[in-house]
């Protein structure tokens, strides 16, 4: 712990004090729901404070570095704030030597530099009425407004099956994957005793075809000659995040009808009820990790989305126990039942007949096939009438289960 940045450090100290809190505060809710039938408003509003701290720190979980490079970018910004008063202060001490001092030009400048340095409290009357930035005659044109040239985004969430799963690469239209359906049992037998054929051992081929999906964007030449940004450059960011939020779905829940199968949507994966009609339960969740072989546990991943993630973190095994478990103070992941876990926002949340929770060795169970990455394609002949350049971005992949028995669903029900 002792190379951490400072930040880091921070955060870590206070996931531990946060995570001990929230043990205490949901202990005090229990007993008092145990003791009078419901829990005290102070109680319960205590700990949803504390859940949207453990909420924010989920982030830190799935990507720990995120602080370090905060504090370059705030480093970075700084150093580019002083360039461009540095600037500023150049370019208005400069003189027009050709066209001879201009007193009043100067007095200006002056004022306009003193205000820019120390602020409107520390400028004199005659200063403040000698410039006037909200009028452009008497300062406003040596006061532009600053461009950033950064585009503010919403955040987009994908489901990360990508990263848990098994993925491989082909210059074919499909996988064709041999698999064994079917397998014979030893047979005990006497010293002199006869031996018959032991039959039952069959294999079959799992196809895995690959799917195509598309973007097409229309950007006129003009825009892309002028704008301050690099608008192609752009363009291939967005077209990457957003098949990657499409292929995401697709491996949570396709129907295999054009695109990927979801593990969701294959029949043959097996499911344990919750326990309970409407929400997740720790006995349900227990049971899950227990019905799969222990070989596929061993390397297992639990599947399921924030909130759901929210209502694990409240639940408690037969012996006081909390399923979840905080890791990341000691250099490992978070947990559930001593498994980790991935933040799937494709999952659906905790409700009646609801799969809200996937668990199992998916680098096993499930396959991803990439045909075409991404291939973009600028087309500036189509739309050349219009003044327009066409991109046309694609990209060929399939997924989907190939060996149900890795995995295991868990449904609510009672």
């Amino acid at each position: 712990m002792a190379d951490q940045a400072p930040d880091v450090k921070e955060v870590v100290e206070k996931l531990s004090k946060d995570v001990a809190t929230f043990i205490e505060t949901n202990d005090q809710r229990l007993k008092q729901i145990e003791d009078k039938g419901s829990a005290d408003v102070v109680t319960t509003e205590k700990l949803e404070r504390i859940e949207k701290g453990l909420d924010a720190l989920e982030t830190i979980n799935q990507q720990i570095t995120k602080a370090a490079e905060d504090v370059k970018t705030q480093a970075e910004n700084v150093a580019e704030q002083a360039e461009q008063l540095d600037r500023i202060e150049t370019s208005l001490k400069r003189v027009d030597k050709a066209a001879g001092p201009d007193l009043e030009t100067q007095e200006k400048k002056a004022a306009f530099f003193n205000y820019c340095r120390r602020g409107k409290e520390a400028m004199t009357a005659e200063e403040i009425k000698v410039l006037t930035v909200g009028d452009d005659a008497t300062g406003g044109y040596l006061a532009p407004s600053e461009y950033v040239r950064e585009i503010i985004k919403d955040v987009v969430e994908m489901s990360p099956i990508r990263t848990i799963a098994r993925v491989r690469s082909t210059t074919q239209r499909s996988v064709m994957h041999p698999k064994r359906t079917g397998t014979f049992a030893a047979v005990w037998v006497h010293e002199a005793g006869t031996r018959s054929e032991t039959t039952g051992l069959t294999y079959g081929l799992e196809e895995i075809p690959t799917h195509e999906h598309y973007a097409l964007v229309d950007i006129s030449e003009q825009d892309l000659e002028d704008s301050a940004f690099n608008l192609e450059a752009e363009l291939n960011m967005e077209f990457a995040e957003q098949f990657g939020v499409s292929e995401g779905t697709a491996f949570v829940n396709g129907d295999a009808v054009g695109q990927p199968e979801g593990f969701l949507q294959n029949g043959d994966v097996g499911t344990t009820n919750s326990g309970h009609a409407t929400l997740i339960q720790a006995d349900g969740l227990i049971d899950t990790f227990h019905a799969i072989k222990s070989a596929y546990a061993r390397n297992a991943v639990w599947v399921l989305n924030r909130n759901s993630i929210g209502a694990v973190r409240k639940l408690k095994d037969g012996n006081g126990q909390y399923l979840w478990m905080a890791g990341i103070a000691n250099g490992v992941p978070n947990t559930i039942i001593g498994a980790p876990y991935v933040e799937a926002t494709d999952m659906p949340n905790q409700a009646a007949a609801a799969n809200s929770v996937a668990f199992g060795d998916f680098r096993r169970g499930y396959l991803i096939v990439d045909r075409i990455r991404l291939s973009v394609l600028r087309d500036p002949y189509t739309q050349a009438a219009s003044g327009n350049v066409r991109f046309i971005a694609r990209r060929r992949v399939g997924g989907q289960v190939v060996l149900a028995e890795a995995l295991r669903l868990n449904t609510i029900s009672a």
